[in-house]
Order: C-alpha cells, then sequence, then structure tokens
C-alpha cells in the first residue's frame, strides 16, 4: 500500500517510493506496477495524477479526485502557484545557495507535442544543508566530496532537477542519465544501496476548492540514513536561496 500522507473530498497525496512509475509509460513497457493503479485500488475510486515525479524519485506525489479538481490544479501548477522543495545528494561542494538560470531543450521523446528540441526557460533555487566526503579515492583525492542540498524549481521542465544539477557541475548521486557511472557504483557498494538521491520532500499549494493553503510534506526514507556515519559539515545558508513570497 502507498502511505497516504493528505486525503480529503477533492485531494489525496502520498509517499512515492523510489523505483514506481507514476503511470504507464512506453519508456518503461517492461514495468508492470504504477502508482496511479496502486492508488486506485487502495481507495477504491479513479484518480488524476497533478503532476509527475521521475521513476527514480520518491516523496510527495499529489492526485485530484476529479477531472475537474485536476485541471484547476493544472492551471496553478502552469502559472507557478505551487512550491515544490525537494532534497538530493551531489557530488562535490556546491556554493552556500544560489539561482541556477540555465534553459532546458525539450527531450526527443518527450510526449507532450513538443516541436523540434526547442530550448525553454528553466530555473531552479538551491541551498546547500551540509558537506561530506566519502571514504572514495576521487580524481587524485583520497576522498568524494558530496553534499546534501534543498532543491525549488520554479519551472516544471522534464528532468529539470537531474539536468540542472548536471550543469553546474553536481550531478545528482545514483544519476544513471545525468551523473557519473563509476561514482554512482562506488557510492551504491559503500553505502549498500542503489537509488537516485532525489526526494520530494514537500508541496505548498492553495486548496482548488477551499483556496486554503495547504502544506504536503514525506520525510526522507530510512535508506537517507545510510549517509549518517559520515560527519557532514553543516552550511549556515539562508533559509531560502532567494526571496520568494509563501504562497
Amino acid at each position: 500500500m502507498l502511505p497516504i500522507l493528505y486525503q480529503d473530498a477533492q485531494l489525496v497525496a502520498v509517499d512515492k517510493p523510489a523505483g514506481l512509475l507514476v503511470h504507464r509509460t512506453g519508456l518503461d513497457a517492461g514495468e508492470t506496477r504504477f502508482a496511479v493503479q496502486w492508488l486506485r485500488q487502495q481507495i477504491g475510486r479513479p484518480v488524476w495524477p497533478v503532476h509527475r515525479l521521475d521513476k527514480g524519485t520518491s516523496g510527495v506525489l499529489l492526485f485530484a479526485l476529479d477531472a475537474s479538481c485536476a485541471a484547476t490544479l493544472a492551471q496553478d501548477w502552469a502559472g507557478g502557484g505551487v512550491r515544490k522543495t525537494y532534497v538530493a545528494m551531489v557530488r562535490g561542494w556546491p556554493s552556500e545557495a544560489g539561482l541556477i538560470d540555465h534553459p532546458l531543450a525539450r527531450l526527443p521523446d518527450d510526449a507532450r507535442g513538443a516541436r523540434g528540441l526547442e530550448r525553454q526557460p528553466a530555473l531552479t533555487r538551491f541551498r546547500t544543508l551540509a558537506r561530506l566526503a566519502l571514504p572514495l579515492p576521487d580524481r587524485g583525492f583520497a576522498q568524494t566530496r558530496c553534499a546534501r542540498i534543498e532543491l525549488q524549481p520554479d519551472t516544471g521542465r522534464r528532468h529539470q532537477l537531474r539536468r540542472h544539477c548536471k550543469h553546474m557541475a553536481h550531478p545528482i548521486i545514483g544519476d544513471a542519465t545525468h551523473g557519473k557511472g563509476a561514482l554512482n557504483r562506488a557510492v551504491a557498494a559503500l553505502l549498500g544501496s542503489q537509488r537516485l538521491w532525489l526526494h520530494a520532500q514537500s508541496l505548498v499549494l492553495r486548496h482548488p476548492v477551499s483556496g486554503a493553503p495547504l502544506h504536503i510534506e514525506a520525510a526522507p526514507g530510512p535508506e537517507w540514513a545510510l549517509w549518517a556515519p559520515w560527519t557532514p559539515t553543516w552550511c549556515d545558508a539562508p533559509r531560502h536561496a532567494a526571496s520568494r513570497s509563501d504562497i
């Protein structure tokens, strides 16, 4: 069963585990498990996914319980009316905080009606939460630097966080597409766990019917404690990477 984080007459939010697809896709034709199907069977009624998370990403996943609410929320998403916060483990030590302003091309297999590979504006705010070093040799050094960071996308491009982390030379650990394969394998062997270290920690939005502020949060799973043996150096960064009004 999927852990339910929030439910009312219009919405239900779950804590999606890493490795679960949101819905059926030709990009992973052999997969037979989907969050939409699981949740529909679990609560006994149709559900509409409001957004999507990559298969490897865990965390808050929101569904509407009717098509009208789904359409309202889709408009809020497109208009920037939702604040999303993620945590990730990345290679290297990023600066304390910043804004990644890097347009992204639509991916060739994007099924959302793209014409060509035009680049779209893409903005991600980040904040470094902790820095640590793993006992893994890296490019002539005795240790591998890693960091736990907070990410807040202001736009919703496909694979935006993974591509933006790669762009700033701090790829997300465990990212088979945009990361470093040798490092991913070494970290997986060290920790005894292989996954994409990206977690959707919270959503802040307005309820589509009542208009009341809604904050839904999912703490990172127990596997994140595997990083605990390496004492971090905590960063004294601002609470938000850049000013943005709460919803």
